[in-house]
């Protein structure tokens, strides 16, 4: 059984930051063969995609909405993937999710993510 447990979300106010973890776990897990990814759905939204990295070479992938602000990295050793969130926005404000996907494809797919984390709240004020 895989666990993605997220952690680091809370209210901030427009232009601050904001640092997300995922840590993963599993007996048969192999944390380092899956790509990661960040996720976020609004009230009302569809969920969508914000970042991901890859697990061969950890190329990284972002939302038009979040380049420049957001950076995502992984830690193979922890078996944790992070979400840094700079110049936060009032329209950042939703739950954020960590997914994880074996092998390399099609990243910004909600489909192709075989494991899913609880959620995080992140709230951005004006």
């Amino acid at each position: 059984q895989v666990q993605l447990v997220e952690s680091g979300g809370g209210l901030v106010q427009a232009g601050g930051s904001l640092r997300l973890s995922c840590a993963a776990s599993g007996r048969t897990f192999s944390f380092r063969l899956y790509a990661m990814g960040w996720f976020r759905q609004a009230p009302g939204k569809e969920r969508e995609f914000v970042a991901a990295i890859s697990w061969s070479n950890s190329n990284t992938y972002y939302a038009d909405s979040v380049k420049g602000r957001f950076t995502i990295s992984r830690d193979n050793a922890k078996n944790t993937v992070y979400l840094q969130m700079n110049s936060l926005k009032p329209e950042d404000t939703a739950v954020y999710y960590c997914a994880a996907k074996r092998g390399d494809g099609d990243y910004l797919a909600v489909s192709e993510y075989n494991y899913w984390g609880q959620g995080t709240q992140v709230t951005v004020s004006s």
